[in-house]
Protein backbone atom coordinates (compact mmCIF):
# COMPACT_ATOMS: atom_id res chain seq x y z
CA UNK A 1 0.00 0.00 0.00
CA UNK A 2 2.47 2.21 0.94
CA UNK A 3 4.90 1.82 -2.44
CA UNK A 4 1.36 2.16 -4.49
CA UNK A 5 0.41 5.20 -2.47
CA UNK A 6 3.96 7.23 -2.52
CA UNK A 7 5.75 5.46 -5.15
CA UNK A 8 8.84 4.15 -2.66
CA UNK A 9 10.56 1.15 -2.33
CA UNK A 10 9.31 -0.95 0.78
CA UNK A 11 10.99 -4.18 3.01
CA UNK A 12 9.35 -6.42 4.79
CA UNK A 13 12.16 -6.49 7.37
CA UNK A 14 14.31 -3.79 8.73
CA UNK A 15 17.89 -5.37 7.95
CA UNK A 16 16.57 -5.69 3.66
CA UNK A 17 15.53 -2.04 4.11
CA UNK A 18 19.20 -0.63 4.85
CA UNK A 19 20.94 -2.55 2.77
CA UNK A 20 22.60 -0.37 0.03
CA UNK A 21 21.00 2.99 1.34
CA UNK A 22 23.34 5.80 2.00
CA UNK A 23 21.37 7.06 4.96
CA UNK A 24 19.46 5.04 7.49
CA UNK A 25 16.50 6.30 9.16
CA UNK A 26 15.66 5.48 12.37
CA UNK A 27 12.35 6.37 14.08
CA UNK A 28 11.25 4.27 16.44
CA UNK A 29 9.75 4.28 19.95
CA UNK A 30 12.52 3.77 22.24
CA UNK A 31 11.55 0.78 24.21
CA UNK A 32 11.15 -0.88 20.61
CA UNK A 33 14.99 0.16 19.67
CA UNK A 34 16.63 -2.73 21.64
CA UNK A 35 14.59 -4.78 19.28
CA UNK A 36 16.12 -2.90 16.11
CA UNK A 37 19.12 -2.30 16.63
CA UNK A 38 20.44 -6.24 16.72
CA UNK A 39 18.68 -6.74 13.08
CA UNK A 40 20.59 -3.97 11.61
CA UNK A 41 23.93 -4.36 13.30
CA UNK A 42 24.87 -7.14 11.09
CA UNK A 43 24.14 -5.13 7.79
CA UNK A 44 25.56 -1.43 8.42
CA UNK A 45 28.34 -0.60 6.59
CA UNK A 46 30.94 1.88 7.15
CA UNK A 47 30.28 4.23 4.75
CA UNK A 48 26.20 4.57 5.84
CA UNK A 49 24.98 7.06 7.95
CA UNK A 50 22.26 6.54 10.76
CA UNK A 51 20.02 9.32 11.81
CA UNK A 52 17.78 9.01 14.48
CA UNK A 53 14.78 10.70 15.62
CA UNK A 54 14.53 8.88 18.74
CA UNK A 55 13.95 10.71 22.35
CA UNK A 56 16.42 9.90 24.80
CA UNK A 57 18.47 7.95 22.14
CA UNK A 58 22.07 8.80 22.76
CA UNK A 59 25.33 8.28 20.23
CA UNK A 60 26.66 6.28 22.83
CA UNK A 61 23.44 3.48 23.45
CA UNK A 62 22.85 3.91 19.60
CA UNK A 63 27.00 3.42 18.50
CA UNK A 64 27.12 0.57 21.09
CA UNK A 65 23.80 -1.47 19.53
CA UNK A 66 24.53 -0.72 16.29
CA UNK A 67 28.22 -1.17 16.00
CA UNK A 68 28.39 1.62 14.02
CA UNK A 69 30.33 5.10 14.32
CA UNK A 70 28.47 7.76 12.01
CA UNK A 71 25.85 8.60 13.67
CA UNK A 72 23.28 11.76 13.68
CA UNK A 73 21.23 12.35 16.67
CA UNK A 74 18.07 14.44 16.00
CA UNK A 75 14.86 15.93 17.58
CA UNK A 76 12.57 17.48 15.48
CA UNK A 77 8.87 18.51 16.48
CA UNK A 78 5.32 18.35 15.05
CA UNK A 79 4.96 21.12 12.32
CA UNK A 80 7.37 19.54 10.34
CA UNK A 81 4.83 17.34 8.83
CA UNK A 82 3.81 20.88 7.22
CA UNK A 83 7.48 21.74 6.72
CA UNK A 84 7.47 24.24 9.30
CA UNK A 85 9.28 22.48 11.91
CA UNK A 86 12.47 22.73 13.95
CA UNK A 87 14.94 19.70 13.96
CA UNK A 88 18.05 20.41 16.17
CA UNK A 89 21.04 17.62 15.60
CA UNK A 90 24.40 16.90 16.79
CA UNK A 91 26.81 14.67 14.52
CA UNK A 92 29.59 11.83 16.16
CA UNK A 93 33.11 12.52 14.82
CA UNK A 94 32.82 9.83 12.22
CA UNK A 95 30.43 11.48 10.29
CA UNK A 96 31.74 13.78 7.14
CA UNK A 97 31.52 16.57 5.71
CA UNK A 98 29.31 15.63 2.92
CA UNK A 99 27.25 13.30 4.90
CA UNK A 100 26.56 16.52 7.19
CA UNK A 101 25.51 17.91 3.94
CA UNK A 102 23.13 15.21 3.44
CA UNK A 103 21.68 15.82 6.99
CA UNK A 104 21.16 19.53 6.66
CA UNK A 105 19.16 18.90 3.14
CA UNK A 106 17.18 16.52 4.23
CA UNK A 107 16.36 17.63 7.78
CA UNK A 108 15.96 21.52 6.12
CA UNK A 109 12.83 19.60 4.21
CA UNK A 110 10.84 19.80 7.69
CA UNK A 111 11.56 23.34 8.53
CA UNK A 112 14.48 24.77 10.32
CA UNK A 113 17.81 22.91 11.07
CA UNK A 114 20.57 23.58 14.13
CA UNK A 115 23.24 21.69 14.22
CA UNK A 116 25.05 21.91 17.92
CA UNK A 117 28.18 20.63 19.13
CA UNK A 118 27.31 19.39 22.43
CA UNK A 119 24.92 16.19 22.58
CA UNK A 120 23.00 17.79 25.64
CA UNK A 121 21.30 20.33 23.99
CA UNK A 122 19.58 17.72 21.64
CA UNK A 123 18.07 16.46 25.42
CA UNK A 124 17.54 20.38 26.13
CA UNK A 125 15.81 20.74 22.88
CA UNK A 126 13.69 17.61 23.34
CA UNK A 127 12.19 19.35 26.34
CA UNK A 128 11.88 23.04 24.65
CA UNK A 129 11.25 22.73 20.64
CA UNK A 130 10.49 18.81 20.90
CA UNK A 131 8.10 19.15 23.46
CA UNK A 132 7.21 22.69 22.83
CA UNK A 133 3.67 22.00 20.43
CA UNK A 134 2.42 20.00 23.35
CA UNK A 135 2.83 23.58 26.02
CA UNK A 136 1.49 25.14 22.94
CA UNK A 137 -1.49 23.27 22.24
CA UNK A 138 -2.59 23.11 25.62
CA UNK A 139 -2.00 27.00 25.66
CA UNK A 140 -4.72 27.20 22.79
CA UNK A 141 -6.53 25.04 24.09
CA UNK A 142 -7.19 27.45 27.43
CA UNK A 143 -7.83 30.36 25.39
CA UNK A 144 -10.61 28.88 23.32
CA UNK A 145 -12.08 27.43 25.80
CA UNK A 146 -12.26 30.88 27.76
CA UNK A 147 -13.23 32.31 24.74
CA UNK A 148 -16.15 29.95 24.84
CA UNK A 149 -16.78 30.62 28.30
CA UNK A 150 -17.31 35.04 27.41
CA UNK A 151 -19.57 33.63 24.63
CA UNK A 152 -18.08 33.01 22.21
CA UNK A 153 -19.12 30.11 19.38
CA UNK A 154 -16.01 27.73 19.64
CA UNK A 155 -15.42 27.48 15.67
CA UNK A 156 -15.34 31.62 15.99
CA UNK A 157 -13.33 31.39 19.41
CA UNK A 158 -10.75 28.68 17.60
CA UNK A 159 -9.73 31.20 14.45
CA UNK A 160 -9.90 34.06 17.15
CA UNK A 161 -6.77 31.92 19.10
CA UNK A 162 -4.66 30.29 16.08
CA UNK A 163 -5.12 33.52 14.04
CA UNK A 164 -3.89 35.96 17.21
CA UNK A 165 -0.86 32.53 18.13
CA UNK A 166 0.24 32.93 14.20
CA UNK A 167 0.59 36.61 13.78
CA UNK A 168 1.86 36.54 17.69
CA UNK A 169 4.66 34.36 16.47
CA UNK A 170 5.29 35.77 13.18
CA UNK A 171 5.69 39.70 14.47
CA UNK A 172 8.35 38.45 17.06
CA UNK A 173 9.75 36.50 14.45
CA UNK A 174 9.87 40.02 11.90
CA UNK A 175 10.54 42.58 14.66
CA UNK A 176 13.66 41.06 16.13
CA UNK A 177 12.70 43.11 19.39
CA UNK A 178 12.86 41.03 22.79
CA UNK A 179 9.54 39.69 23.21
CA UNK A 180 9.15 41.53 26.85
CA UNK A 181 9.24 44.37 25.04
CA UNK A 182 6.64 43.18 22.38
CA UNK A 183 4.63 42.63 25.68
CA UNK A 184 5.06 46.04 27.04
CA UNK A 185 3.89 47.09 23.35
CA UNK A 186 0.38 45.60 24.72
CA UNK A 187 0.11 46.14 27.88
CA UNK A 188 -1.12 50.16 29.06
CA UNK A 189 -1.03 51.54 32.84
CA UNK A 190 -3.99 49.86 34.19
CA UNK A 191 -5.58 48.37 30.91
CA UNK A 192 -6.99 45.10 29.97
CA UNK A 193 -3.21 43.59 29.70
CA UNK A 194 -2.17 44.75 32.93
CA UNK A 195 -5.02 43.11 34.34
CA UNK A 196 -4.78 40.22 32.54
CA UNK A 197 -1.01 39.76 33.48
CA UNK A 198 -1.30 40.14 37.35
CA UNK A 199 -3.32 37.03 36.85
CA UNK A 200 -1.30 35.02 34.67
CA UNK A 201 2.02 36.03 36.94
CA UNK A 202 -0.43 35.75 40.38
CA UNK A 203 -1.13 31.84 39.26
CA UNK A 204 2.61 31.52 39.03
CA UNK A 205 2.73 30.61 34.83
CA UNK A 206 6.32 31.13 34.52
CA UNK A 207 7.27 28.36 37.30
CA UNK A 208 4.76 26.44 35.92
CA UNK A 209 6.14 26.14 32.53
CA UNK A 210 10.05 26.50 33.57
CA UNK A 211 8.72 23.39 36.01
CA UNK A 212 7.44 21.46 32.84
CA UNK A 213 10.69 22.01 30.19
CA UNK A 214 12.72 20.82 33.15
CA UNK A 215 10.42 17.77 33.62
CA UNK A 216 10.52 16.74 30.09
CA UNK A 217 14.31 17.17 30.02
CA UNK A 218 15.13 15.03 33.54
CA UNK A 219 12.97 12.32 31.84
CA UNK A 220 14.98 12.81 28.37
CA UNK A 221 17.97 11.81 30.44
CA UNK A 222 16.43 9.26 32.11
CA UNK A 223 15.10 7.00 28.76
CA UNK A 224 18.67 7.88 27.75
CA UNK A 225 19.94 6.15 30.95
CA UNK A 226 17.96 3.45 30.42
CA UNK A 227 18.86 2.53 26.51
CA UNK A 228 22.45 2.99 27.97
CA UNK A 229 22.25 0.56 30.36
CA UNK A 230 22.11 2.85 33.52
CA UNK A 231 19.03 2.22 35.13
CA UNK A 232 16.85 5.47 35.20
CA UNK A 233 19.36 7.41 34.32
CA UNK A 234 21.01 10.43 35.70
CA UNK A 235 18.36 12.91 37.45
CA UNK A 236 19.67 16.00 36.77
CA UNK A 237 19.45 18.48 40.07
CA UNK A 238 18.41 21.91 39.87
Amino acid sequence: MLAERHGVSTAAGNAVAAEGADVVLLAVKPQVLPTVMPELRSVLTDDQLVVSVIAGASTRALGDGLGHPAIVRSMPNTPAQIGQGVTVWYATEAVTAPQKDRTRTMLSALGREFEVHDERQVAMATAVSGTGPTYIFLFIEALVDAAVHLGFPRHVARELVLDTMQGSAAFALRSGRHVAELRDMVTSPGGTSAEALYELERGRLRTVVSDAVWAAFERTRQLEGRLEGRGDGDRQRR
